[in-house]
Formats: C-alpha cells, structure tokens, sequence
C-alpha cells in the first residue's frame, strides 16, 4: 500500500472534517422529514450499494486477524452508528451551531485517547494547536443567551432546556465516539487500507441499524418525501458513508492520532458554518474571532517540524 506525503494526507484530513461539519448541519433538516433511526439505515444502505466494489480484499492484504475484525465491529459502532445517531439526536434538539460548541472537545479527546491506548507522544506543539482549538470555539458558548427563545409558558419553558440539555448530552457523546473513532481507526490503518476499511465498517453500521429501520421504513410515507430533500439524502450518505471515512483513513496512514484530531476543530467550524448559510442561524464578531483561532490551530499543527527548529536556532543565535 502506497502512503500518501504528508501534504496530501493534511488535506485530506481538512476535507474530511470540512465534510463531517456540513453533514452535520445538513442532518437537521433531514432529521425533520425522516425518524433519525430510519435516516440512519438509509444512509448505511445508500453507502453499502456505492462502495459495494470496495469490499474485496485487494491482493498482498493480510487476511483479517480476530483482533482486526473485532476493532472493525468497535470502529462501526462508535464511529458510524452511534455517532450517526448521537449526532442526529442532539442536533435535532439544539442547533448547528451548538454542536459546534460541544464539538470543541474532539481534538483534546482524540489527543488523550491516542496518548493513553497509542503511547503517542504529543508534542508541545500538538498541545498548543489543541487548546488554540478548543479555546477558539468554546467562545461559541458566550453565544448561546443568543439562541432563539423557548416558548413563553413555564412548563413548555422547562421542557425545552430539558430537551436542550439532552441535545447538548447526546453532542458530547457524540464527540467521544468521534475520538474513539479517530485512534481505533489510526489502528486499522497499519493493515487495511482506506477504501476497504470504509466499507467493512459501513456494512456493520447497515447491519446494526437494519432492525429499527426496517421496522420504522414499513410505516414511513416515502412519497411525502420531496425531490430536494433526497438529493440532500443522497449527498449526506455519500459524504458521510464514503468520501469522508476515506478521506480521513488516507490521512491517518501517515500522521499520528493526535495531531491527526486538531483537524477535528473544522468540524464544529463546517457545521457553524453551514448553519449560518444554509438554514439562516446567526453569527457575530465572536465567532468570527472563534473561527480564527480555530484555523490558527490548524495551522500550528501542519507547520514544518523544521520551520519551529529554525526559529528556536534564531533565537538562540541572538
């Protein structure tokens, strides 16, 4: 298996996370026409059929270990189905840009994670493209008084910061299945490939939702479905299923698990995002400033090693 330079394998891990974000955002207006478990089902169908010729077993692949097969059931479940659902729940309760919020987490996650089952050794660096992540989009939360009222009566009042609350929940969980997701993936990556480790995981995810989605698509009015929004559909398996898991499987051949999740910080970014110019949610001057830092973090974690040496021999030379 030929390994991408790191270049390559850096966009590759901005594009999947660029794609991550925006399918993330997209999911609320889907979630709106379909039951977010039948949406689910959908989706792992949709990407079964496309990558249907990515499950073969190409030649000089070792043959899958009980070990490799059981780290592929892991990597579905966490990183496809409740991650999928997870995410469709909570973002469904609260916004796009919420999630963005809550999302913040995921590079210190993955960073944790990869140090505690990897034995990755993070840099100073890495620690410092992490918390300019975090620190940039947890501004997000002094925009949260901004969010549009509940309704004025108590009760109606209470239920909704009790369903706020869950959708919030739900997006944390949904951010520890995306670390999980990340370092057991950085595993994988040592003995299949991108492609085929994609569609391995999207038949287990199919296999996972099948029983709720056949039972929910039996009473389910297709025809009331618009054009659009199956077109929208079609995207979000497509991004979800297919170009992002192999995207980011390509990218973590080459670079670590930890520098690896700072790029998880263009996840909440895409979402906010595509929330403030696809479905008419609001952004100021301190998510601006939020996304800022968060490209700066970004930046800090592809910079050249050598670029760093350089500046630390300069100052030295002074």
């Amino acid at each position: 298996m030929t390994q991408p330079s790191r270049p390559v394998a850096f966009a590759c891990l901005a594009l999947s996370m660029v794609l991550v974000g925006s399918y993330v955002a997209l999911s609320k207006p889907l979630a709106l026409a379909f039951p977010v478990l039948l949406l689910a089902w959908l989706r792992f169908g949709i990407g079964s059929v496309a990558m249907l010729g990515w499950l073969r077993k190409p030649p000089g692949e070792p043959p899958l270990s009980r070990r490799a097969k059981g780290l592929l059931f892991l990597h579905a479940l966490l990183g496809n189905f409740l991650f999928t659902v997870f995410m469709i729940y909570g973002v469904s309760l609260t916004s796009a840009t919420t999630a963005g919020v809550i999302m913040a987490s995921i590079p210190a996650c993955v960073a944790l994670l990869s140090r505690f089952f990897l034995h990755e050794r993070i840099s100073a660096r890495t620690w410092a493209a992490i918390a300019c992540a975090v620190a940039g989009i947890a501004l997000f939360s002094l925009h949260k008084q901004e969010l549009p009222a509940l309704e004025p009566q108590a009760l109606e009042a209470k239920n909704g910061q009790i369903l706020q609350w869950l959708g919030m929940a739900l997006l944390l969980a949904a951010s520890l299945c995306e670390a999980a997701y990340s370092v057991i993936g950085k595993h994988l990556t040592g003995t299949l490939g991108p492609r085929r480790i994609s569609a391995l995981i999207n038949l287990w995810g199919f296999a996972l939702a099948t029983p709720a989605g056949l039972l929910l698509a039996l009473r389910f009015d297709f025809a009331a479905v618009s054009g659009p929004t199956w077109l929208l559909l079609l995207f979000y398996a497509l991004a979800a299923c297919m170009w992002s898991v192999w995207l980011w499987m390509t990218g973590l051949r080459v670079v670590p698990a930890s520098q690896a999740g700072v790029f998880t910080v263009l996840l909440p970014v895409s979402a906010a995002l595509v929330g403030v110019l696809a479905l008419g949610e609001q952004m100021n001057m301190l998510q601006m400033l939020a996304f800022a830092l968060a490209l700066a973090s970004v930046v800090l974690a592809t910079l050249p090693a050598t670029l760093f040496s350089r500046l630390g021999h300069a100052r030295r030379d002074r």
